[in-house]
């Protein structure tokens, strides 16, 4: 099989960010994989594993994106593609764009990618992608079969599991759930320092700066707001319930 994992590099939200006028400061930022985009790698390694092929992973975005695609490489990915995004801040149509260009001249039989990245929360760039493709997709999946030339698909719908045919090539995206990415080995981390990495410009794909033009724009980012104190309830249960209650009447307005 000739899988395809498409990959972001986002800021680690686990760590501290700083906002400037609803822009995240990058100077000190810990960069990681997408989270979601873990499981798509591990899920194409266990296909592999399964059916035999090929894992290549491919990303959008600066230099410094080369350190996630040679992480994926340490678990096991075969090769990996940098498209340098030539400090441009590239919408999702435009990312979608240039993974279209780069993938018509592949060998396709799937692709996988996070259901949404954990710095923007997009979720369109694997949509746009199967679109422009005109290649099925479903997303959100926890469960994925392939057998001769379809794929089952069992998807998260809200709570719900929704079980999806397609045939192959298709794009799937994955959700938490699907599978548990394993650590990259020391033996895999040595060897992908010494893989090649290929980098790649929009004008190797044929794309101008007019047809990457952004159509939509991001206006500013958000911190959640913080929560306020909480109470502490003490006492027999009995006296706590009717605390409880109380609270939950008086001060919540719930009851």
């Amino acid at each position: 099989m000739n899988l395809y994992v498409l990959l972001k590099q986002t800021f680690d939200t686990e760590e501290r960010i700083v906002l400037q006028e609803g822009i995240v400061q990058k100077d000190g930022v810990k960069f990681i994989i997408n989270p979601y985009d873990e499981y798509a790698v591990e899920e194409a390694l266990l296909l592999k594993e399964a059916h035999g092929g090929m894992v290549t992973v491919v990303s959008v975005g600066p230099p410094r994106a080369a350190e996630a695609l040679r992480t994926a490489l340490a678990m096991g990915a075969d090769e990996a593609v940098l498209i340098d995004d030539e400090g441009r801040e590239y919408d999702e149509a435009a990312v979608a764009l240039l993974l279209e260009a780069y993938l018509q001249g592949q060998p396709v039989d799937l692709v996988l990618a996070g259901s949404f990245s954990t710095d923007t929360g997009g979720g369109q760039v694997a949509v746009r992608l199967a679109e422009r493709l005109g290649l099925p997709r479903v997303s959100s999946i926890i469960n994925l079969e392939v057998v001769g030339g379809k794929a089952t698909a069992v998807r998260d719908a809200e709570g719900d599991a929704e079980t999806v045919e397609l045939p192959l090539p298709a794009v799937c995206t994955a959700q938490q759930g699907l599978n548990e990415p394993r650590y990259p080995s020391l033996p895999g981390i040595l060897r992908a320092k010494r893989k090649p990495l290929k980098q790649l410009a929009a004008a190797d794909l044929g794309l101008s700066a007019e047809q990457l033009a952004p159509r939509s724009s991001r206006e500013r980012l958000a911190l959640p707001a913080g929560r306020g104190t909480g109470k502490r309830l003490a006492g027999p249960p009995a006296e706590q319930a009717a605390a409880l209650v109380s609270l939950l009447r008086d001060e919540a307005k719930v009851l």
